[in-house]
């Protein structure tokens, strides 16, 4: 659905590369997400696809289409951006943020119709948010506002979601609503790339992870087998202590908080205290109905 080859991209002449031979192929109907410490690349390599930055080199592709001959409107037809934050001088209201969404698939001077006023309605009552309705978006908490960027990109109902960083501002309730939105959306046979610094949200969701670090991918695959403890610690630079469920199928990455001048001896006794506990996750944990209960 998505295939990116040979991309290459620098802000300004003569700088090092900001993405460096990026190969990448999101298959249709998956879940990928894109792990790397700030810096990475991550969020340019979104910007590259969506045709926000001009003048990177190589190919990308979305359903088969160069993104290079794709109008703004057949673009937003085939993707549906939640970008981190968005900023507006005027006071649209969350229905009508929303309602953007439908832009795509009405005329510069026509009206909603009924089928982009239901289309609002269900994506306002899928991330929970429906009572917000008629709040303005300027008044809204940060997390409020990711929502309703959520909401916007599910009304928008393109084939490709690109996320970056959704539940970068939310809380445990809402991280998790919007992971199962998120879910849900691929088992709806939409193909998701997503960016996150949260590799649990890869083994959450149940998809692919990439891993980037200074411009290139340094691993691709299923997040069960990438998402490994040495790979996470090297791919942010620090010790981090895996921790897992009992049938090995969630996992939630922890900083050991030791310092810079730890020896390997330290990291060792580390990793041997952490591979003697044993962390019982509730099921409920897992993004499954939300009700907290255990199975």
């Amino acid at each position: 659905m998505i295939r990116i080859e040979a991309m290459r991209f620098s802000r300004h002449p003569g700088q090092p590369p900001v993405l460096d031979g990026i190969d990448l192929h999101v298959e249709a109907g998956r879940i990928t997400c894109l792990l790397g410490p700030n810096g990475a690349g991550k969020s340019t390599l979104l910007d590259c696809i969506l045709g926000l930055h001009a003048g990177w080199l190589g190919t990308a592709h979305v359903d088969g289409h160069d993104v290079r001959r794709l109008s703004r409107r057949r673009m937003a037809r085939l993707v549906a951006y939640v970008p981190q934050s968005v900023q507006t001088a005027f006071a649209f209201d969350v229905g009508q943020m929303v309602l953007m969404g439908r832009a795509p698939y009405l005329g510069l001077t026509a009206s909603p119709r009924p089928e982009d006023h239901h289309a609002v309605a269900a994506a306002l009552a899928a991330t929970g948010i429906s009572h917000l309705h008629r709040r303005p978006f300027t008044e809204l908490s940060g997390g409020e506002r990711q929502l309703v960027l959520v909401a916007r990109a599910l009304a928008q109902d393109a084939p490709v979601v690109i996320l970056d960083e959704p539940a970068a501002a939310l809380d445990l309730g809402n991280q998790g609503r919007v992971l199962r939105l998120i879910r849900e959306l691929s088992t709806g046979g939409r193909t998701v790339l997503m960016t996150t610094h949260v590799p649990d949200h890869a083994f959450a969701l149940g998809g692919d992870a990439v891993l980037m670090k200074q411009g290139r991918i340094v691993a691709a695959g299923p997040a069960a087998r990438v998402c490994s403890r040495d790979a996470m610690s090297g791919l942010y630079g620090a010790s981090l202590l895996m921790l897992t469920d009992r049938k090995g199928e969630a996992a939630a990455f922890i900083p050991t908080l030791a310092d810079s001048t730890a020896t390997e001896e330290d990291d060792t006794e580390c990793k041997n205290r952490a591979a003697r506990k044993s962390l019982d996750f509730r099921a409920g944990s897992d993004l499954g109905d939300g009700s907290g209960r255990g199975t």
